[in-house]
């Protein structure tokens, strides 16, 4: 406590330096921070939150730890220089597993039972050995308790009794507004409404108390496995951060209420009363003075991240680098997309058992509102394969625990114009992760999105969502045409050990429309990889034509690869349809060599095409080929309208067809 207490005075005295990046600290928290981290074992997992300071010390971490983060250093063995103070990432022998967590309040909540969920899967399927198995603690603040993913969590947490600590810190601030101004209960009764959740209060502030309170709740988790909710009524004695500072919004009436309730000298009182002689509490006090100290000469003195820095740990390194297993095996019979799917979906939890699959409705009875999960739940199990809630979030942001513990997620939005309420986890738990942990915990996770629109699907199933999620740094985006494509790259996303969102079009997967045939494919062997970032040239323009300038290259993906075919078998030997499958990693040397071998290019997307990925690909075309180009390139997309109208008229009048990619490429190859 005199170290964490000594460490927020230091850093109001060296502001100049120590305000440089904003910081919080846990001035008024130390004591049931401190009681929690006693209370965990090297093998347990913990998700923290921004000002969990003294947490961080109580599990063996040092000042100068601490510092190099906070000060942003080459040498700090969180981010290196890349996360906020107190943002741990930790995979270290002795201590419990840290994964990455966001700035964002409460978001950690999903992820962490996500953590929880994963331990008691592997627990049940005898993964997970040892008698005394591990749990999780989730630390979040009252006021993060108000987000309505704190609740997604909440409520898994109690539907499938996970083995998780919610430790709520009370301090009856969220930034600048008091508790009473926020919400009508504290997250204590709030609690009451997860049935099945068990719940303890305690006086945060006073150690002995705070240390049985959490003794209690983890012997409860540890040995019950269920969750339970812990709320520690705590004061706040530092800033809300450096940069919202106490003296802007805290008055003095306030602050003396708060100082009442100081940890460090109620528990020097109590010392004192069981007998600790007070020139042994000074020796300690002096002794905190000097560590933190020297840690922050250290500190100041370490070295800043080079330059180059910046630019690793984006992704880490895949395996798949080449193609193999058998794309045409003989005898073997032709498949719809949806087919294609499903048996290397099945063939994956055959082959790990560390892999699962859950979404909405994939599990028992249905299988899938398209049936690609038809009989899996029944064949490997309801722990395996299973129905959640309506909680896209939860789907999402649980795939980021799932995968610090050692499982392997697939799951599943069931239309992208839904994954809205999920991309606050994809983009600030699970695409920050591996960059942001400096490449200490990649998000292995394949997240399932059927997407695109036919025949009167509506304008809340019809939507194409790529250029909002490929605009998300950190997560690889593929886009499969047919049947072959899909299991090779459904096998490639699954084996990737980075977060691959897999879209797949509704419309190809029966090949139900005309001209769609061709992604009924031949089946693929077992052992079939596409690499991600590989293209396939699907029509080649003829040579004759392409030296002469008389040919066009179409650059698409999806149900573009579709309507490219029908414009060029109107324009015989004069188009090349490259078909992108991915979007992220983008094949770019193929779309360059394609590009300049016809000298015109048409970029088609489904999307409405105004600031759209494949109005970026062809500025990008553009710019690095237009020494080589006759005319500028093309792009064809959906009409710029907000949704896909029901009306099927009205849905083919906003999308592009084959005889609107004709007329484009007409007037292309008139230059």
């Amino acid at each position: 406590m005199c170290i964490s207490a000594r460490m927020a005075r230091l850093y109001d005295e060296e502001k100049a330096l120590c305000s440089k990046y904003v910081h919080s600290t846990s001035r008024g928290h130390e004591a049931i921070q401190l009681a929690a981290a006693m209370h965990l074992l090297p093998k347990d997992y913990l998700a923290v939150y921004y000002r969990d300071e003294s947490l961080l010390l109580g599990l063996g971490l040092t000042p100068y730890d601490l510092m190099l983060q906070l000060m942003a250093k080459s040498d700090d063995p969180f981010s290196e220089g890349r996360a906020y103070y107190a943002h741990a990432a930790i995979k270290k022998e002795g201590f419990p597993t840290i994964p990455h967590q966001s700035s964002a309040t409460g978001m950690q909540a999903i992820p962490a039972t996500g953590m929880a969920h994963g331990l008691k899967y592997l627990v049940q399927q005898g993964l997970l050995k040892g008698r005394n198995k591990p749990i999780v603690l989730c630390s979040v603040g009252d006021g993060a308790v108000a987000e309505g993913e704190v609740s997604e969590a909440l409520q898994m947490a109690v539907l499938k009794e996970l083995p998780i600590l919610y430790l709520v810190q009370d301090n009856g601030w969220g930034i600048s507004a008091t508790a009473k101004e926020m919400r009508r209960m504290d997250a204590y009764e709030f609690a009451a409404g997860f049935k099945g959740m068990e719940r303890l209060k305690t006086d945060g502030s006073d150690f002995r108390e705070s240390y049985l309170a959490v003794e209690k709740a983890v012997e409860i988790v540890r040995r019950e496995r269920r969750p339970v909710l812990l709320h520690a009524k705590v004061p706040l004695l530092g800033h809300h951060t450096s940069g919202v500072r106490k003296e802007w919004y805290r008055d003095d009436k306030d602050m003396a209420l708060h100082l009442k309730e100081d940890p460090l000298p109620k528990l020097r009182e109590v010392l004192v009363e069981t007998g600790v002689n007070g020139d042994k509490l000074q020796k300690l006090e002096d002794e905190a003075e000097q560590i933190v100290l020297e840690a922050f000469k250290k500190a100041s003195a370490s070295l800043e991240p080079a330059a180059k820095q910046l630019y690793t740990h984006e992704f880490v390194p895949t395996p798949l680098k080449q193609e193999k297993g058998v794309r045409t095996p003989e005898g073997a019979e032709k498949v719809i997309m949806v087919d294609a799917a499903l048996h290397a979906l099945d063939e994956i939890l055959s082959d790990h058992p560390e892999a699962l699959f859950y979404g909405q409705d994939v599990g028992m009875r249905l299988g899938g509102v398209f049936r690609e999960a038809a009989n899996l739940s029944k064949k490997y199990g309801e722990a395996r394969v299973f129905n959640t809630p309506i909680q896209e979030a939860y789907i999402i942001g649980s795939t980021a625990g799932m995968s610090a513990v050692g499982c392997k997620a697939i799951v599943e939005v069931q239309f992208a114009d839904y994954i809205w309420p999920g991309i606050n986890q994809l983009v600030e738990e699970i695409s920050k992760s591996c960059y942001l942990t400096a490449g200490k915990f990649p998000v292995q996770t394949l997240i399932r999105v059927p997407i695109g629109a036919y025949g009167g699907g509506g304008p809340y199933h019809s939507g194409s969502v790529e250029s909002t999620l490929l605009n998300i740094r950190g997560v690889k985006v593929v886009y499969p045409s047919n049947s072959a494509d899909m299991k090779g790259l459904f096998k490639a996303a699954f084996y990737d050990p980075n977060p691959v969102l897999m879209l797949e079009h509704k419309g190809l997967y029966w090949s139900k429309l005309p001209g769609t045939e061709g992604a009924k494919t031949v089946e693929p062997d077992r052992e079939y990889i596409i690499p991600l970032g590989q293209s396939r040239l699907v029509l080649s323009a003829d040579s004759q034509r392409a030296e002469s300038g008389e040919s066009a290259v179409v650059v698409t993906y999806g149900m573009g690869v579709y309507w490219a075919l029908a414009a060029a078998s109107r324009l015989a030997g004069r188009v090349s349809i490259l078909d992108l499958r991915s979007l992220n990693p983008l094949d770019w040397e193929a779309v360059q060599s394609e590009v300049n071998r016809h000298s015109r290019c048409l970029v088609l997307t489904e999307e409405p095409w105004l600031n759209s990925f494949a109005e970026s690909l062809a500025g990008r075309i553009s710019h690095a080929c237009w020494q080589q180009l006759d005319a500028p390139v093309k792009v064809i997309g959906a009409q710029n309208l907000p949704a896909v109208p029901l009306n099927v008229a009205l849905e083919e009048e906003m999308l592009p067809n084959g005889d609107k990619v004709y007329r484009g490429l007409l007037e292309l190859l008139e230059y």
